[in-house]
């Protein structure tokens, strides 16, 4: 039963284990245990903030002018625009999440910049009372303020419109998204991606048993490709949902194909604001991106299995892991470091260029490098993260944490993480998967390298250990932030210890395209060419669970045609 928003009052409530005030001077009001509750004020989505259930003194927070960022584990930020001094456009378009990120600005700085009124510190007893508090707050701003138009609220209505898509991204990106993806160019550089377009094709047909007089909605539907497979395959009814311009091609491409067309119904909109006549037994969709998560396609795919699904309804893909494993590329490293040499001239034109430089170097590193690399330059077996569409939820996909742990098989100079992602789809028949693997027919997702500025010198059989961690911005993409260390080595490692580590943030949304092809890359003093790891014989190591009955990808799982 769904639960009203005076209901919903009482029962967000969070205990609080402190609570400050931050002003752009920098002091701040002492802290001292409080609760934070969520409420309804004449029409306005409201966060209450109190040091005690019975305080006279409240501090509420309007929701749709404030942001929540994480500082810590236990530890968050509220920041608020200032109605009147600031609009609430200035404060969208404010990327607050890259510097709240850096943790060489502090908040208190923060409150200086466009007049933003009120920051709160809060801290919580747990990382899972953290969690939960982040997950309602984006609750109640999606269900309140991302509402319909003139919808009923406890004491007034809702003025505007904004869905739970507006509300997370930047309008800006996604006017140039949709536009993209709106041009008939880029839906053929997809649909001439062989092992993409092949592997869709075979996994539908295949499991013909799944699609036979059911109900299909294809999620981001473009040229309505998969609409066609779906109804070829036997689909009782598909509903292709796209959002962009390209909806009017993909009905005139559908209705040019008339002994499909009848089945397949093209719907203009968003995943999260469209309606549909009937549930779906079955959701296709191909919402993957560079290393998986890029766009945020996901998310969408994730909305729409919840909201057009039926339960226990199927998912093509149904799951996908990300893969990494650490490399050794010098020539790699070199270009990109070489890109920041023009910031050293002394004299260029009479002006001193170095003082730039740093900034120019670290600049070139935070770029994600996107090409396809030898499977030779892997110096560990692959270790994955699993997502499963199935079950995985829209928020958990906010931020992304993957712990890493690595033995390396060579002693080599370690350059950085090499990443790729494989999606599945577990039919009824056939299950088969879709590859971006180094070494596996080239698709037009390449593989993706975080290259570190300081590389490690590791011995064979050392342990590198580190962290990858991704946190979604509203611009469609993702900051990753990568650390790697190399553990003590040797006699006396098992007493445990770093003795070498190495971070870098990147920006998932502005990557390095190097589309050379794989280099033949000469072998160094310390490692023969029998001791290299071929991509074939790199045993997966898992972090999670795939499940029972799922098989590893094999390169043999795409379409025969190459590109």
């Amino acid at each position: 039963m769904e639960v009203s928003l005076g209901q919903k009052q009482k029962q967000h409530e969070f205990a609080l284990v402190s609570m400050s005030q931050l002003t752009s001077s920098s002091s701040s009001s002492p802290c001292s245990p409080a609760i934070a509750r969520f409420g309804i004020d004449s029409g306005t989505a409201q966060l209450q903030f109190l040091h005690e259930p019975e305080s006279t003194e409240v501090i509420n927070v309007d929701i749709g002018t404030t942001q929540l960022f994480k500082l810590g584990p236990v530890e968050s930020v509220c920041i608020t625009v200032d109605s009147e001094t600031s609009s609430k456009k200035e404060f969208c378009d404010w990327n607050f999440s890259e510097v709240l990120s850096d943790v060489c600005l502090t908040t208190s700085f923060l409150l200086s910049q466009k007049s933003y009124s009120r920051g709160i510190t809060i801290r919580f007893r747990t990382e899972d009372e953290s969690k939960a508090f982040h997950c309602a707050f984006e609750q109640w701003k999606n269900e309140v303020i991302g509402g319909s138009a003139g919808e009923c609220l406890e004491n007034g209505s809702l003025l505007t419109s904004r869905s739970k898509f507006d509300n997370k991204i930047e309008a800006a990106s996604a006017k140039m998204y949709f536009h993209y993806y709106g041009q008939l160019l880029h839906q053929q550089n997809m649909l001439q991606d062989y092992v993409r377009t092949g592997t869709y094709c075979a996994a539908v047909i295949e499991n013909r048993a799944d699609f036979i007089g059911r109900v299909v909605v294809d999620v981001g539907a473009g040229s309505g490709i998969l609409s066609l497979f779906a109804a070829q395959a036997g689909a009782k009814h598909v509903y292709a949902v796209e959002a962009s311009e390209m909806a009017e091609y993909a009905r005139r491409l559908i209705a040019g194909n008339p002994s499909l067309a009848q089945r397949i119904t093209v719907v203009k909109g968003k995943v999260e604001e469209v309606e549909l006549p009937e549930k779906a037994d079955i959701l296709i969709s191909e919402p993957m991106g560079t290393l998986l998560v890029n766009e945020r396609m996901l998310e969408s795919y994730v909305i729409a299995r919840d909201r057009f699904l039926v339960p226990k309804g199927k998912m093509f893909p149904t799951m996908g892991r990300i893969h990494m494993a650490p490399f050794s590329d010098e020539y790699l490293y070199v270009e990109v470091a070489n890109k920041a040499l023009f910031w050293q001239q002394h004299n260029y034109y009479g002006v001193d260029l170095t003082p730039l430089y740093g900034p120019a170097f670290q600049g070139y590193f935070s770029q994600p490098v996107v090409d396809a690399f030898d499977p030779r330059l892997l110096v560990a077996p692959a270790t994955f993260h699993t997502i499963d569409f199935t079950s995985i939820k829209e928020e958990d996909l906010y931020e992304i944490d993957i712990p890493l742990s690595f033995i390396a098989s060579v002693g080599t100079r370690v350059h950085g993480l090499a990443c790729w992602f494989d999606v599945l789809f577990n039919g009824s028949t056939v299950q088969r998967w879709l590859t971006t693997a180094p070494g596996a027919p080239t698709t037009h997702w390449y593989q993706l390298r975080c290259v570190l500025s300081q590389p490690m010198y590791v011995m064979a059989g050392q342990e590198i250990t580190g962290r990858l961690h991704m946190v979604a911005h509203n611009a469609q993409s993702y900051t990753m932030y990568l650390t790697m260390s190399a553990k003590m080595w040797g006699a006396g490692a098992e007493q445990g210890g770093i003795l070498q580590t190495s971070s870098c943030k990147l920006d998932l949304k502005e990557p390095y395209y190097r589309m050379s092809q794989p280099q033949a890359y000469a072998w160094s003093q310390d490692q023969q060419p029998h001791q290299l790891v071929h991509a074939q014989d790199i045993p997966i190591q898992s972090q999670d669970v795939v499940g029972p009955g799922l098989t590893p990808p094999s390169q043999n799982s795409a379409a025969p045609l190459n590109r």
